[in-house]
């Protein structure tokens, strides 16, 4: 009873008018960073902080928290439109958004990529309300074995729950990993892989790869078929979304689904890029029509935005019961209650009441508001598939290079975009999926500090990733995962023998 008593009182401030209008303005600021490649949530918010120092922590907090889910939002309108994603948890949303777009369907991948990220963010402040004075508990056992442990379920999901040729999927995976491993060596500091370029020190940043494996790869594409110089068909009306709606609750396993696999991702600072593989990786597997993901299925944009959602949303938790930041933009709002002079804990929660609750119900107003901005403007969104092609590809490519200029300030960056759009463009060729390559991309350095501080931990022994429950049970998983088609195949054979003897 404490606690919603505390949480009417978070409304009573949240809902102050000062308070709303900060709300709004974060949200159309967020979509607009979301909407640009290369820019990305953690750096929107960290170029927008400095606003916030003369507000009130409480409207400020508001204010940085709306730029986050407006970001959130917004990273899926590029993706369908133009299968270029605007944050790196949107690469899955491209799988099934972008051929939904191009059959025509545009506003019905925006309506439900938009309202899976409103489902998937609801839950998980549900879930900040109910149990944000327990998950110290369960967050301090992470160590580095466990976060290996939650990296290796991630990829073994990918492997062993997708529909394509495992040796595809594992090659691309390599690809990525070969490419994860350039630069300085974060344990033992010698370089690795950077023939001499100055540039390569810190490695192939994300976003530059993601932007030219998918943004100027499927130009190329475009380009070889011939470049269609007329625009794409957009219905644009209200019944549309109505529509939608009516379609999503069929799905509401899924949603579920997606839903617990956020919330895990967050809390354990896997992150959302990972949650939105995992929960694409799964539903497809599990989905009736599994085999129709890629192609065009609205199953295949609900997963990944639910479970992004919920993954960012729930890496809030940690940083206001731990101050352990779940994720790069949680830790860029960890810095700014560093700076109002707040600390994040648990103590935070008793001595700071007023402002823990106002932020809490912030996050239901928040994504509330963010939902009826982007679905307003869905038409708007949907309507710029009419532009003709041959309008919009320069303009794209304009937007990707500001783009990958913009994460280092360096025109090298611009050249490794068409680079990888180039490898981008033969592995479509080749049938290869750059799915794989973009999560080993992402999760290849995290992974291999974890297993080798693990190691280093334990000096050299393997046990250490099955030696206590929680490892246990999620190496376990994984590898449950990883052989799963076999395991399946088996117990079809078993049911099969049982049934003719």
């Amino acid at each position: 009873m404490e606690e919603i008593l505390n949480l009417f009182q978070g409304f009573a401030i949240a809902l102050q008018p000062f308070n709303i209008m900060v709300m709004i303005l974060g949200i159309v600021l967020g979509v607009v960073i979301g909407v640009l490649p290369g820019l990305g949530g953690a750096n929107g918010v960290a170029i927008l902080l400095p606003l916030t120092f003369s507000m009130p922590p409480t409207s400020a907090i508001i204010m940085l928290s709306c730029i986050y889910w407006g970001a959130l939002f917004g990273g899926a309108i590029t993706s369908i439109l133009f299968n270029i994603p605007g944050e790196p948890w949107s690469v899955a949303t491209t799988f099934d958004g972008y051929p939904m777009a191009q059959q025509g369907k545009a506003g019905e991948a925006l309506t439900a990529a938009f309202t899976s990220s409103f489902v998937g963010a609801f839950f998980a402040v549900v879930m900040i309300t109910l149990v944000a004075p327990l998950v110290a508990t369960l967050a301090l056992r992470f160590g580095p074995a466990e976060k290996f442990a939650v990296y290796f379920l991630a990829f073994c999901s990918f492997v062993g729950l997708s529909k394509e040729p495992p040796f595809k999927t594992i090659a691309a995976m390599m690809i990525g990993f070969a490419l994860a491993a350039v630069g300085l060596d974060s344990v033992t500091g010698s370089l690795r892989l950077t023939f001499g370029f100055t540039e390569l020190l810190n490695g192939f940043d994300f976003l530059i790869a993601v932007i030219g494996l998918f943004g100027i790869g499927e130009i190329l594409l475009t380009m070889e078929e011939g470049l269609a110089f007329r625009g794409g068909k957009a219905k644009i009306n209200l019944s549309v979304v109505l529509q939608t709606w009516k379609e999503l609750p069929r799905y509401w396993v899924t949603s579920l689904r997606s839903c617990v696999i956020g919330c895990w991702m967050g809390i354990t600072p896997a992150g959302a890029t990972p949650a939105s593989f995992m929960s694409y990786g799964i539903a497809k597997r599990v989905s009736p029509k599994g085999a129709n993901f890629g192609k065009g299925e609205i199953e295949g944009v609900i997963a990944p935005e639910t479970a992004a959602h919920a993954a960012g949303t729930a890496a809030l938790l940690p940083m206001l019961s731990l101050g352990v930041p779940g994720s790069p933009t949680a830790a860029v709002l960890l810095g700014g209650l560093l700076i109002w002079g707040l600390q994040p804990g648990p103590l935070l929660f008793v001595e700071q009441k007023e402002f823990v609750w106002g932020l809490i119900a912030s996050m239901y107003l928040g994504n509330l508001v963010g939902l009826i901005v982007v679905l307003t403007c869905v038409p708007v969104f949907a309507a710029i598939l009419r532009i003709p092609f041959s309008i919009i590809a320069p303009l794209i490519l304009v937007l990707c290079a500001i783009g990958a200029y913009s994460v280092h300030n360096s025109t090298f960056d611009v050249a490794m975009m068409l680079v990888f759009g180039v490898i981008g463009y033969g592995l479509k060729k080749t049938g290869y999926p750059l799915a794989p390559l973009v999560l080993a991309i992402v999760l290849g350095d995290k992974a291999e500090e974890a297993f080798r501080q693990s190691l280093l931990g334990s000096q050299g022994s393997l046990g250490i990733f099955f030696s206590n429950g929680l490892v246990s049970t999620i190496m376990i998983l994984g590898l449950i995962a990883l052989f799963w088609s076999v395991i399946q195949e088996g117990y079809t054979r078993l049911r099969t023998r049982a049934a003719t003897a």
